[in-house]
């Protein structure tokens, strides 16, 4: 049941989110799912590898380039899931951000 709450709000946020930022579009719900069930999934096993792979560069700049990481994971989850599309990345950088506040605050009100 957890998991099944889990991805109703990642799903939540990535249509709110997509919603509000004017760059990025998603065509429907099901696509917000399949875009949440996508990133849970690159999350889960590229960026830890990615991470690693790229700590001299993390260490350099403080952490910073992890923001990079996102970013080429959105792109990469744009480019798998047809419907879902980021036009910039500044568009992409501000829909990153704005799906983690709204999934943090949503799994605040869901516990």
């Amino acid at each position: 049941m957890k998991l099944v709450i889990r991805l109703l709000v990642a799903t939540l946020s990535v249509f709110i989110s997509a919603y509000l930022i004017p760059g990025v579009s998603v065509d429907s719900f099901q696509t917000a799912f399949v875009v949440a069930v996508v990133l849970g999934v690159l999350n889960i096993f590229i960026k830890p590898l990615l991470v690693i792979l790229t700590l001299p560069i993390t260490i350099l700049t403080l952490g910073l380039f992890t923001l990079v990481i996102n970013i080429a994971l959105l792109y990469l989850a744009a480019a798998v899931v047809p419907g879902f599309v980021i036009e910039g990345l500044l568009s992409a950088l501000l829909f990153g951000l704005l799906v983690s506040l709204i999934s943090s605050f949503l799994n605040m009100i869901s516990k």
